[in-house]
């Protein structure tokens, strides 16, 4: 930049911009726009339909993304999410005979006994409590369970699950209840920005008044520490299912498994999906603090001003993307420079998205010469130029 600055005494500020490639790596994995075929290079994991989805939003693998199925308990995070928008945690929830009736999996209420809200939520999302489901459908419907599911139909249209359709609050298979990959994964995703609900599923187990204590009914978030929290699933006609979100090193990558054959190929499929996901991130310093972005020249042969960022800034960004950053820099200042001043500007762009930005200041002050100063350096000005003119 220095050949773009004069020695005349400054007059104005002239602004730089500056392009640059600031990163590669690795060419990434492209996302398949084929709903039925995996991902490029991602891997093929055991069960009906998949989908996973980086915390930018890009779709990083899927198979039989669309397709309508059973999804089994997983329905109980829309059942959640509703709840926590019509009531109380503090609600007290009488258990109905139809509640205590409902089977398979369950944490054995027993009708008249009362619980608040937010034990039988916890319950139904740790240990997949179909009669808390009911229970809670109960409450909130004012004794109607289509009066709630209707809600949480209305839940899903507003969230954009075009593939979803639920038929009751638990899951159990019926006709029309169906969901997708696709829909599972943004209903996790969206769920666990819950704090209540994204505090129940990293729990390992529940407990009851009486001494009651369940497990929970998620293994992989026992045995593998990535894993933030998912919501398992299991029917006759849903499979073996889980949506489920992981992180490692600050990345953060979401995805469902539906349709597998047994409880311990849906653990490793649904691993494997989101070890994969995490694989394809990378946290990379987009904007540093130790770096000089430009230099800006002063008046009266004061030093150069060298224009740094105020802090460092890490981002996550997508393996393989090129992160180009953007300089908006005075070529010179008018003096005095105060150290911190604001003097410019850098962003770092993957595509047209921003991922970084921060204010240019100045690493140190330059004070103004006094008049001494000055005529001294007009004087040097003088004879130099005297002299270009004699030789």
């Amino acid at each position: 930049m220095r050949n773009q600055y004069s020695s005349a005494p400054v007059m104005r500020r002239a602004l730089l911009a500056v392009v640059a490639l600031l990163a590669a790596s690795a060419a990434p994995a492209q996302a398949s726009s084929a709903d039925s075929t995996p991902t490029a290079d991602a891997p093929r994991v055991a069960a009906s339909a998949w989908y996973l989805l980086g915390e930018d939003g890009a779709v990083l693998a899927q198979s039989n993304a669309r397709r309508e199925r059973a999804i089994a308990s997983i329905t109980k995070l829309m059942t959640a999410v509703v709840v926590l928008e019509q009531a109380r945690l503090s609600d007290v929830v009488r258990v109905s005979p139809l509640a205590a009736g409902v089977g398979e999996s369950t944490v054995y209420l027993r009708a008249g006994e009362e619980l608040t809200a937010g034990a039988l939520l916890r319950a139904m999302l740790v240990r997949s409590a179909n009669d808390a489901a009911e229970a809670l459908a109960l409450h909130v419907g004012r004794g109607s369970t289509e009066r709630f599911v209707a809600l949480m139909n209305a839940k899903a249209r507003e969230l954009g699950l075009v593939d979803t359709h639920f038929a009751n609050p638990h899951g159990l298979d019926a006709s029309g209840h169906v969901s997708s990959a696709r829909d599972t994964t943004a209903l996790i995703r969206y769920a666990l920005g819950v704090p209540f609900i994204r505090d129940a599923l990293s729990r390992s187990t529940v407990s009851l008044p009486g001494g009651r204590v369940f497990p929970t009914t998620d293994d992989l978030l026992v045995s593998w520490p990535a894993l933030v929290a998912g919501k398992t699933g299991h029917t006759q006609g849903a499979g073996w299912s889980e949506a489920a979100a992981a992180k490692a090193g600050g990345i953060t990558v979401y995805g469902s498994v539906l349709g597998s054959d047994t409880r311990s190929t849906r653990n490793d499929a649904l691993q494997q999906l989101l070890t994969f996901g995490l694989a394809q991130y990378r946290r990379t310093t987009a904007i540093d603090a130790s770096r000089v972005y430009a230099e800006a020249e002063t008046d009266y042969g004061r030093p150069m001003v060298k224009l740094v960022a105020p802090r460092t800034l890490v981002r996550v960004v997508r393996v393989g993307t090129q992160l180009v950053e953007r300089i908006i820099a005075p070529s010179s200042v008018t003096l005095p420079v105060r150290k911190g001043q604001r003097l410019g500007r850098v962003d770092v762009y993957a595509g047209k998205r921003i991922v970084a930005s921060s204010n240019l200041v100045a690493a140190a002050p330059v004070s103004e010469p006094g008049l001494v100063g000055k005529a001294k350096w007009y004087a040097t000005q003088t004879v130099e130029n005297l002299w270009e003119v004699i030789t």
